[in-house]
């Protein structure tokens, strides 16, 4: 017997059922000519590099389009979990991806609430036997319906077996698996001592269905990061100043044992310590143009 179904989220699709080994999917008028994934290169286009993270968006988005399909036409649908693992240097972007995903999977109706909670070491760790355990369920709690970031996550397991950090990691673990399409769970640090950590909780990173590795960025890509700042700021680097740029970051790039280097984060430093240079600069003048303004010189750049 024949029956329709309609697929209209996001106004896209049409399925005419007419039993459950025939599907014919039909397209509305316009869908032919619109990208799925338009809406997430959007969203994350501010994004630079990022590639696999940006992938790892669509497959999720794809995934849920498709379940909402397949039960539509009575097929066995099964929710992801999305607990996930940063590893990542100093100002590679976890932090501000994180916050970017909760927003994103509310969109995608991943999250009921879409809100995003950071935590570390301090939220979770108590100080007597009972109390790490209620602080960390507390916390889960309140991040119930959104993301729950714990950065520097390895600290967690700094104290040893006696330390009340491994009380934390027992009860997140526990509520991972009890409430494990309620909220999402992240956890971030950087590379090594992620690894170590993880090492030293068997079967802890098999919880972690997705893990995304964030890279230094390259010289050319943080000064399409310090462009992009300064013109959202609207301001602007003249070429001595990007010649000055990316000449001492290529420098730190070849310095092999400067770990210290915080990628973004640095330049972002950089660039709000210019504009204020800037301002001191002019400030001082009698007469200035919008174009003085706006421009940043290389005498403003200080990099020290």
């Amino acid at each position: 017997m024949e029956s329709q179904v309609s697929f209209n989220k996001h106004g896209q699709i049409n399925i005419v059922l007419h039993d459950r080994e025939k599907i014919v999917m039909e397209h509305h008028e316009q869908s032919d000519r619109i990208d799925p994934f338009n809406r997430i290169e959007k969203d994350f286009s501010s994004f630079i590099g990022m590639s696999r993270l940006k992938e790892t968006v669509k497959e999720i988005y794809a995934n849920i389009q498709i379940n909402q399909m397949r039960e539509h036409v009575g097929l066995k649908a099964q929710k992801q979990v999305l607990h996930m693992l940063f590893k990542g240097n100093p100002g590679t972007g976890k932090t501000t991806v994180a916050r970017k995903l909760a927003n994103a999977f509310y969109e995608m109706d991943v999250l009921e609430k879409g809100h995003f909670i950071e935590a570390e070491r301090a939220d979770l760790v108590g100080e007597y036997i009972g109390h790490t355990a209620q602080k960390t369920r507390d916390l889960v709690e309140k991040a119930m319906g959104g993301i729950l970031f714990i950065d520097e996550a390895y600290s967690l397991a700094r104290g040893g077996e006696k330390d009340f950090g491994k009380e934390a990691i027992d009860t997140l673990v526990k509520h991972m698996e009890d409430n494990q399409n309620d909220f999402i769970l992240i956890l971030a640090g950087y590379p090594e001592e992620m690894d170590h950590f993880l090492s030293l909780n068997p079967g802890l990173e098999s919880r972690f269905p997705i893990v995304l590795d964030f890279d230094d960025y390259s010289v050319d890509e943080l000064l399409l990061i310090a462009k992009q700042m300064t013109a959202e700021r609207e301001y602007r680097l003249s070429k001595e100043t990007e010649w000055k740029l990316r000449d001492y970051l290529s420098k730190q790039k070849r310095a092999q044992d400067n770990k210290g280097f915080s990628n973004a984060r640095f330049v972002r430093n950089a660039i709000e310590k210019a504009i204020r240079k800037h301002a001191v600069r002019i400030v001082q003048k009698r007469h200035y143009s919008t174009e003085d303004l706006m421009l940043i010189t290389k005498h403003d750049l200080i990099l020290e």
